[in-house]
């Protein structure tokens, strides 16, 4: 079945309201007039600036002019970026794309921002067509929506307009095509029945399998961090976890040892402090245990959901503490964890980089270590000499980042390779 389905963006593909009401309230301020209320701000997703400012705001034709120039100032410069892709977009995306849909954008926002926000978060791979207003095309949602469509429409065998507001769906009927309510944007159920949408759907799920019956949605992504204790790992993984989840991945946490329940209690057999007769062979092979249940009950379900595995420490940590550090082989402790692992490798592993006396100093200073943290200086020189060699092996898969510098600056250049490797694997697949 060929179909083109084209999306409205603000409240349908992003959530748009941070990025919108800072600009609205940064125009006010620089106009010297009240900041709007937040019944008046919630009013601004949807409808044109214009409208806004004159209808909802009470300016003259003449001052709504002046507004819209200073909005799209701040907008163009940072408001753009205050966006969040909504969880399932990227799935709903990525699904119709394997279909051979047409999917195009069909906005009240100007053409140029309409692009810019696309492609920063990566949607304009999966987008045939991006319409927003231009001197030649004004705010109407029926041009837009047929803007929109494909010269050959006549020849596809549905065509849709998804949209969160009103004006989505009357545009979409004006221009003759069905219509699909999305309710997890800024319009309620009623709203959108009383405009006439011919179905609603509650999340991007229910929009893939109304607009894909029977299209399997493609897998998620594995990505894990690694370092040496005290390197910053778990201050870099909440970051990451934030940056993603703003980009619209669906991002389920994990770690390791643990992940699961056999697993975790395994993890607290492994780190307790009372089991120092634990031999080298003993613990790697505990680590492999916790991994192949790991891997199992808990990576390989989340990945084929379509959502994305973020995990703090892998394999990877095995070779370098187990192989490296108790000097049992990088090879060998590979070798245990074949069947553990089972062909699943994570498609990007952040590896944060700090030398191991640095970083034994910042773990000191933090919390009681566990049993392995208390091994000598030598122990975790030869983890760190475990991970390099690991790199060196793999250099594809490793995002290297230096660990030392300021914790946003190091947050920024970890998300920004992520993501863009994420990125490079959707336009693949």
């Amino acid at each position: 079945m060929r179909i083109a389905v084209i999306f409205d963006l603000d409240g349908t593909l992003t959530r748009s309201e941070e990025g919108i009401w800072n600009c609205a309230r940064h125009t006010c301020r620089v106009m010297g007039l009240p900041e709007p209320d937040a019944d008046t701000l919630r009013q601004m997703i949807g409808p044109p600036l214009m409208w806004s400012f004159v209808t909802l705001m009470g300016m003259t034709e003449e001052k709504a002019k002046e507004a819209l120039v200073v909005y799209r100032e701040r907008f163009n410069r940072v408001g753009y970026l205050e966006n969040r892709v909504y969880p399932g977009i990227r799935r709903l995306l990525r699904t119709l794309k394997k279909q051979g849909a047409w999917c195009a954008i069909a906005t009240g926002k100007p053409q140029r921002p309409s692009e810019r926000i696309a492609a920063h978060f990566g949607l304009d791979a999966f987008l045939d067509r991006i319409v927003g207003t231009t001197d030649d095309l004004s705010a109407d949602k029926e041009q837009l929506i047929r803007a929109a469509l494909p010269e050959d429409a006549a020849s596809y065998d549905a065509l849709w307009m998804v949209g969160d507001r009103c004006y989505d769906i009357e545009g979409g009927l004006r221009a003759g095509v069905r219509t699909l309510g999305a309710l997890w944007g800024y319009g309620s159920r009623e709203e959108l029945q009383k405009a006439g949408a011919e179905v609603l759907a509650g999340t991007p799920q229910e929009a893939i399998d109304l607009l894909c019956p029977g299209v399997q949605p493609p897998c998620g992504q594995f990505v894990s961090m690694e370092g040496l204790d005290g390197s910053g790992k778990g201050t870099q993984l909440e970051r990451l976890a934030e940056a993603l989840d703003r980009f619209g991945f669906e991002v389920v946490r994990s770690r390791e040892p643990g992940g699961g329940p056999i697993s975790e209690r395994i993890r607290e057999l492994i780190l307790s402090r009372e089991n120092t007769g634990m031999t080298a062979e003993c613990e790697a092979l505990l680590y492999a245990a916790s991994r192949a249940q790991h891997v199992r009950d808990t990576i390989r379900p989340v990945i084929e959901s379509g959502k994305l595995l973020l995990c703090d420490r892998f394999v990877d940590s095995s070779i370098a503490y187990q192989g490296g550090g108790r000097g049992l082989g990088v090879q060998e402790v590979m070798d245990i964890n074949r069947p553990a692992v089972d062909g699943l490798m994570p498609l990007v592993t952040v590896y944060l980089d700090i030398g191991h006396l640095e970083a034994l100093g910042r773990r000191y200073q933090a919390s009681e270590p566990d049993r392995l943290e208390m091994e000598p200086e030598a122990f975790h020189a030869r983890v760190e000499a475990a991970y390099k060699e690991l790199i060196a092996r793999d250099p594809e898969r490793f995002a290297v980042v230096d660990a030392r510098g300021v914790r946003e600056a190091i947050a920024a250049e970890v998300a920004e390779k992520v993501l863009k490797r994420l990125m490079e694997a959707e336009r693949i697949s």
